[in-house]
């Protein structure tokens, strides 16, 4: 089982340059191992090692990698099988003739090894992916397109291949399932790729695969199949290309770049919600009548960081629409009841388009005759193709691992949502709601503010936080939410055990954990329950925990019992949470930094979660 990036092309001259540049880009996919196959005059040439890929890159400069004009190339998150050379794709068959990189699982690998495949083979890894590769050999009888339908076929589970033959040096098959596997013609070739912003600008004619659908790539065209290997049409798909760029536009870390970049990514995500200063009723939010008369209950279903914005929204919902909302993990949402009709809204939130569980409960939400929302930042992704309708985020490409600005444009799209529903539903006047969205549109402009004026106090705190092993994040209400993404940030990259909790739980057994020194950061943004949590903060301070207290500049005249406090500009109560986010960030990377962690690629962790 893998969770990786894949890259393939079929051109005219040495491949290997572009593959592993499109290997770099893909390393947000994963980057425990990395690969590459290439098909030349004397055969197959495939460097494979642990590590990231620019290791990859070093073997393939020593080994003295034979160039082809043909060639396959993979990164991976390591899932099923160690992190190892052995383990790296690509995987060869045990003929030698076919090379397979895979991303996604095969759920019926050990199945398909006892009732089909042959029972003396000897597997050359551990991964799942080594059953593809003995199966198109097993299946081959001259005919590639019959070999990879045949096993395609006999696949369950989720896949997308890339594949060479060793009787056909000119040409690469493709085919996928459930994961995201993309086919383009360029100028200098053709491609396959996990996301086309690794081939860039190159990529023109884009195709998805999907369904189990073949590919046969040569350097002048590509020609499609279905699963049977019957010849078909596809048409083009729209897809925000962009380049993976490898530029951090002068900053030290991807994550950094990025923070920086959030001012950016909310107004270029919130301007095309708002005309006349009121949130217009966008293509992908519900229609009016639905929202009036039958809309009952909303469910939104996520993951990580993007299901800690949902938490936020569905407690803004409820309190500003006054409809029924909980937000659920998808991974949890995809195996439950699932309590949902043709009245209810479900929203699915994702960075990628592409995550497996967030997918899985948006499949089965449409099975419920649920109305299906999504937000997400990539176009011709799964989740956008699938839902009935999609509000995509303007955050741009996001390369660092944890999420920063595609947090904040999600954020963005949730707040504008939930004044155009508290407007329909009528439980906010059309000049409340204006009011809001005056203050929407100021919210890019203080995030820069906060990003300028939390500095000096942030890098100070992250030089002692950096010896810590243990810190608490508290808040009550949307700081509660607020408070699992900082605490989830700052366990992501600086590998420091940090818990998150409703200030008001700490009575309830976690306070026996707060010892002297202990890091306690509490959120207090909200005017409603700011002296219940700064009493909250009391208690842990009695205990000897070192407080820090983030909060909006409007409160820095109240009493609260604070070792050190950061402040924020002043905001709605809604919106607070997107400017309490920043120094949390700042916090997490500035910590990060000072334990010497590598802080874009932090270990057992991958941008894009495909696999369940």
């Amino acid at each position: 089982m893998t969770m990786c990036g894949i890259i393939g092309k079929a051109g005219d001259g040495n491949v290997i340059p572009d593959i592993i540049n499109g290997l770099k880009k893909l390393e947000y996919r994963g980057y425990d191992s990395a690969g590459i196959a290439v098909l030349g005059e004397n055969g197959y040439s495939s460097v494979k090692t642990a590590g990231k890929v620019d290791a990859l890159s070093e073997a393939v400069t020593a080994c003295r990698c034979a160039p082809g004009d043909t060639g396959i190339g993979h990164t991976r998150w390591a899932t099923h099988g160690a992190p190892t050379d052995r383990n790296a794709h690509p995987h060869f068959s045990p003929d030698g003739k076919f090379s397979v990189v895979h991303n996604g699982i095969i759920e019926n690998a050990s199945e398909l090894k006892k009732s089909v495949l042959p029972e003396d083979e000897v597997y050359a890894s551990e991964t799942d992916t080594g059953v593809a590769a003995h199966l198109l050999a097993f299946y081959y009888q001259g005919d590639v397109i019959e070999a990879v339908s045949k096993t395609v076929n006999a696949l369950k589970g989720s896949f997308a291949l890339g594949i060479l033959c060793s009787d056909c040096p000119e040409t690469l098959f493709a085919a996928a399932c459930a994961s995201p596997l993309f086919a383009a013609k360029g100028q200098s070739g053709t491609f396959i790729a996990s996301d086309m912003g690794a081939v860039g600008e190159d990529a023109k004619e884009i195709y998805k695969l999907t369904n189990r659908e073949i590919a046969r790539l040569t350097k002048d065209g590509i020609a499609f199949f279905d699963a049977d290997g019957k010849p078909i049409v596809k048409n083009t798909v729209s897809v925000q290309v962009g380049r993976l760029s490898l530029e951090k536009g002068g900053f030290e870390h991807y994550m950094l770049y990025e923070i920086m970049q959030q001012p950016d990514a909310v107004r270029d995500t919130i301007l095309p919600l708002i005309k006349d200063g009121h949130i217009i009723r966008h293509e992908g939010f519900p229609e009016r009548e639905f929202v009036r008369e039958r809309l009952n209950k909303i469910r939104i279903i996520a993951c990580g960081s993007a299901y800690h914005t949902g938490l936020v929204a569905a407690s803004l919902i409820e309190q500003y629409c006054g409809v029924d909302c909980r937000a659920e993990v998808a991974s949890e949402f995809r195996y439950s009841a699932a309590l949902i009709d043709e009245n209810t809204l479900t929203v699915f939130i994702s960075q990628s388009g592409e995550t497996a569980d967030t997918l899985a409960a948006l499949r089965l939400a449409k099975e419920k005759g649920a109305k299906t929302l999504a937000i997400v930042n990539i176009e011709g992704s799964a989740i956008a193709t699938e839902s009935d309708a999609v509000v995509f985020t303007r955050a741009g490409r996001e390369t660092a691992v944890a999420t920063t600005k595609a947090y904040s444009a999600q954020l963005a799209v949730l707040y504008a949502l939930t004044l155009y529903l508290a407007r329909e539903k009528g439980t906010v006047t059309e000049e409340q709601e204006g009011a809001y969205t005056a203050e929407l549109l100021r919210l890019p402009e203080k995030i820069r503010l906060t990003t300028e004026t939390v500095s000096e106090t942030v890098t100070e705190l992250a030089a002692m936080l950096a010896k810590k092993e243990d810190m608490f994040f508290i808040g009550r209400l949307l700081d509660s939410a607020a408070a699992m993404e900082g605490s989830l940030k700052m366990k992501e990259i600086s590998y420091i055990n940090s818990q998150a909790y409703a200030a008001g739980e700490l009575k309830h057994g976690t306070i026996s954990l707060v010892e002297e020194g202990t890091p306690v950061i509490a959120l207090a943004t909200q005017e409603d329950v700011f002296t219940k949590t700064v009493a909250n903060l009391y208690e842990v301070k009695a205990r000897g925990a070192y407080t820090i207290l983030i909060t909006e500049e409007k409160f820095l005249n109240r009493e609260f019992a604070a070792d050190k406090v950061i402040a924020v500009p002043d905001t709605a109560d809604p919106f607070a949470v997107s400017l309490a986010v920043v120094p949390m960030q700042l916090l997490s990377y500035y910590t990060a930094k000072n334990r010497g962690c590598d802080i874009d690629k932090p270990k057992n962790l991958a941008k894009s979660v495909t696999v369940e």
